[in-house]
């Protein structure tokens, strides 16, 4: 990751401060009760501080590590609402001579997707995800090159995820401080997932990878 000489000593500085400050905010790990969980949801009080572990609970700051998390960025030359609809966007046809374009009744366009926030982007994705499925295609594009999408390489798909939450790290302040904040905490997701998941899915080990860099 190239850093400016501004941004590194913006880094520099915030390491500086969260190192002075040896306390995580109790309410990180503070219990949701049972029936006000969402049916996705894991509860932040199921792993512990004392074994170095947080969840990313969209129920506090923590949340803006989140890819729904609304942290408008631009990368490459394009402005995005959220990394979730970045990362969905990447599903949809992307003009009428892609081969998706004529195998469904898309309810969107893809510059709509990539406005979208967090849970509408998601359920956008979900429509896309099934015309996926019915193309039997495993691929999703981005500038017109097509992405192997599940896959246990940290391949192409990754390196873009990656670089897209590097850019709204760098340009939505909070998530940078919050970032750092988490020191050596191992990062955990707020829903299920499985062991089979590929690397690009899992945002919450990207953002380790992301801070090692940044703390190294």
């Amino acid at each position: 990751m190239k850093l400016t000489l501004l941004f590194l000593f913006f880094v520099l500085a915030i390491l500086t401060e969260v190192q002075s400050s040896p306390e995580f905010p109790s309410h990180w790990w503070q219990e949701v009760p049972d029936n006000e969980l969402a049916s996705w949801e894991i509860n932040p009080s199921s792993v512990k501080l004392s074994d170095g572990e947080v969840i990313l609970s969209k129920r506090n700051e923590l949340g803006l590590l989140s890819n729904f998390a609304s942290t408008p960025f631009e990368f490459e030359g394009k402005k995005y609402a959220t990394i979730e609809g970045f990362w969905q966007s990447m599903k949809y046809p992307e003009n009428d001579k892609d081969e998706r374009w004529s195998k469904a009744q898309w309810p969107f366009k893809r510059v709509e997707v990539e406005q979208m926030q967090g849970f509408d982007a998601k359920k956008a994705g979900s429509f896309a995800s099934k015309v996926m499925k019915e193309m039997d295609i495993n691929y999703v594009t981005y500038k017109g090159k097509k992405l192997d999408y599940k896959t246990p390489k940290k391949a192409e798909h990754y390196q873009i995820i990656k670089a897209a939450m590097i850019a709204k790290m760098r340009q939505n302040a909070k998530v940078l401080e919050l970032l750092l904040a988490t020191k050596k905490l191992k990062l955990m997701p707020d829903h299920t997932t499985s062991p089979s998941d590929p690397p690009a899915w899992k945002y919450y080990k990207i953002w380790m990878e992301i801070r090692s860099d940044l703390q190294n």
